[in-house]
């Protein structure tokens, strides 16, 4: 099985702990190739559970989100000579040299990509408007993927574990996140201390009303970009790919001290939602989830969702009369013996993980939110 490493940037295999050593849920649903939530992948269309079109377009999928990439990622691209790599290297160039939303920590969205992606409604997947400036339309992948960033890394339109698969993912996410933030300021001290001395590091979660140039996509005032990047300004491709530099020469525990107790806890919170993601053990009582959506298709079979709208599980509709006995009153193995007596028929030991794991059917003892 392969390591939770392996889903990650290179670049990390020496900083992290062990603990990444270990294994990762495979999330053979999530297809970029074929991607499974455009609409030819879907002909009994089982992700439009209640009534609503869910697909993505094939020239968006799930790539309508602009990363945040921090300092030393971007110095990666920048120092990778693959050929591979050319036209990632191109568009980080030219993001650079038009210089909107890049600034020494982050290249990040422009102010108004934000405007619109936050005030955006069932967009997600089906516009190209938001779609990602690394997206390449020819083949339709990322061209900066060696080197993508938490979001990029952890999102998956389904997951094999489902919602505990979901769970894993989303902490990873808070983790990773937390360590781009840190290894992006511990750079910033090495080059341009006084950025996060005068706490300019902390101005990237402000908000307030879009100036003309950000209404424009166009960079900050000479002036203040010159402010900004003092001493770097015209050197900015060598200022990032010293970043890579200063990261790269860290040792384990020196990235251990940096992420310091915020690390340590939001380890401890990951390695408790990894074991459920990789080796689930189903509870003692399930009960059908009132709270899940069901439709039946014209086949007489069903799709039900319940943990997420992109993730529906098909079942032969016999199923559901054997579903509705789950009731939480009695444990698993008194209602699989009951129905196999009653209606000779039963719920195997996968099925009744792999309904749970999409919480079709819930923990009966478990505070319901």
């Amino acid at each position: 099985m392969p390591s939770i490493l392996d889903s990650l940037p290179n670049l990390y295999r020496n900083l992290f702990p062990t603990f990444f050593q270990g294994p990762m849920p495979v999330e053979a649903k999530a297809t970029c190739s074929s991607c499974a939530m455009c609409e030819a992948a879907n002909p009994l269309r089982i992700d439009a559970v209640d009534g609503v079109n869910r697909f993505f377009r094939p020239d968006t999928k799930c790539c309508t989100y602009h990363p945040r990439l921090p300092n030393y990622l971007v110095g990666a691209i920048l120092a990778d000579e693959d050929a591979a790599m050319a036209e990632g290297r191109r568009r980080i160039q030219d993001k650079i040299a038009h210089g909107v939303g890049v600034n020494p920590q982050w290249i990040k969205a422009p102010a108004r990509y934000n405007l619109l992606y936050s005030n955006a409604r069932q967009v997600f997947g089906r516009t190209e408007a938001l779609r990602c400036p690394y997206y390449q339309s020819q083949g339709g992948l990322c061209t900066i993927w060696r080197y993508r960033e938490a979001v990029c890394s952890t999102y998956f339109c389904k997951y094999v574990a489902g919602a505990d698969g979901r769970k894993f993912w989303m902490t990873l996410k808070t983790w990773l996140t937390l360590a781009e933030i840190q290894l992006s300021r511990y750079a910033l001290l090495q080059l341009l201390p006084d950025y996060v001395l005068l706490g300019k590091d902390k101005a990237d979660a402000s908000s307030g009303p879009l100036t003309i140039e950000d209404l424009d996509d166009k960079r900050l005032p000479e002036k203040d970009y010159a402010e900004l990047w003092h001493p770097w300004v015209g050197r900015e491709l060598e200022f990032y790919r010293r970043c890579f530099e200063s990261v790269r020469a860290l040792s384990s525990e020196e990235f251990e001290n940096l992420l310091g107790l915020d690390g340590v806890v939001e380890q401890a919170v990951l390695k408790r939602v990894h074991e459920a993601s990789v080796a689930p053990r189903l509870p003692k009582t399930l009960k059908l989830n009132p709270s899940a959506t069901i439709q039946w298709l014209p086949d007489g079979s069903l799709a039900m969702a319940s943990y997420s709208e992109f993730d529906a599980v098909a079942l032969p509709g016999a199923a559901y009369a054997l579903l509705v006995e789950f009731t939480g009153k009695e444990p698993v193995e008194a209602v699989r013996a009951r129905l196999r007596e009653e209606k000779q028929a039963d719920l195997h030991d996968d099925i009744l993980v792999e309904l749970y794991r999409h919480r079709i059917l819930v923990d009966a003892q478990a505070p319901q939110s």
